[in-house]
């Protein structure tokens, strides 16, 4: 059985058009501190056409503090892989010498 597209005015064109609820899945929205995307600080998600969804993304992928944003968290993502890439390794080295102490201290 099939649906047809709920039928209303658009929030961005105005025009009685099929409309959807964009919701967001970028996962800033979840408490990333200071970063924000546009669609999760809006207090009631607009319903908007496909054209007027499109237009607003188009615009929202192009700003350029938004991919400033982009960059930096990029950036924190790579730091903190490296991190935990440093501290397994670490770990696994002080793991290896705390067992090549074990064998040397066991054949006393």
């Amino acid at each position: 059985m099939t649906t047809a597209p709920v039928e209303a005015r658009c929030d961005g064109c105005k025009q009685t058009r099929p409309l959807f609820l964009y919701e967001p899945d970028c996962g800033l929205h979840l408490g990333a501190g200071a970063f924000t995307c546009p669609w999760c600080s809006i207090e009631k998600q607009p319903l908007l056409c496909t054209p007027c969804w499109s237009a607003r993304k188009e615009r929202e992928e192009n700003d350029p503090r938004l991919l400033e944003e982009q960059a930096v968290m990029e950036k924190i993502c790579a730091t903190n892989a490296r991190i935990a890439a440093r501290q397994e390794a670490d770990k696994a080295a002080c793991d290896g010498i705390a067992a090549a102490t074990e064998r040397a201290e066991s054949d006393r």
